[in-house]
């Protein structure tokens, strides 16, 4: 690793901490030859392959799946810090998982579990691209299997309208 303002490779680790949000350990570098400092993530590399619906394989990528989760927690009561969390969560539970090979269906499941019981909405919304719903009558159905809490009721009380 070289200095990202010197470029020399004459480095020493000041500062070491697990940053298990994001499956990583953090350290914190200063150059021997500029003295500046800065900060470096070591992540763990998930070796696991993904089998998606046309039969194809891809390596699991917890950016893939932490920019899914982002767009569905859009402007929803989960923040971003939430959203990241959230993904170190569910790669944490491939990991213990000790799997080699996991079907998009498992990990989407996975995904809509914990979203249903963060928020209704970004539930949905995650759903309708997953499931590719073909008519309104899946999304009634999608809605209809909400784990609604009282708060939730209050807002928008779309049970009352199925």
């Amino acid at each position: 690793m070289k200095c990202p303002f010197c470029h020399f490779e004459g480095l020493k680790v000041t500062d070491s901490r697990d940053a298990a949000e994001m499956n990583a350990i953090r350290r914190r570098r200063e150059c021997l030859n500029c003295f500046k400092r800065f900060t470096t993530f070591e992540t763990i590399e998930l070796t696991v392959q993904v089998k998606k619906r046309d039969g194809t394989y891809e390596d699991f990528q917890q950016q893939k799946l932490l920019n899914g989760l982002a767009a569905a927690c859009r402007h929803t009561k989960i923040s971003h810090d939430q959203v990241i969390v959230l993904a170190a969560h569910i790669t944490n539970e491939l990991m213990q998982a000790q799997v080699q090979e996991i079907s998009t269906t498992r990990l989407g499941e996975m995904v809509m579990k914990h979203l249903q019981a963060l928020d209704p909405i970004a539930y949905i919304r995650f759903a309708c691209v997953y499931k590719r719903f073909k008519d309104l009558g899946e999304l009634e159905e999608a809605i209809k299997t909400i784990q609604w809490k009282d708060e939730d009721k209050s807002l928008l009380d779309l049970k009352g309208l199925l």
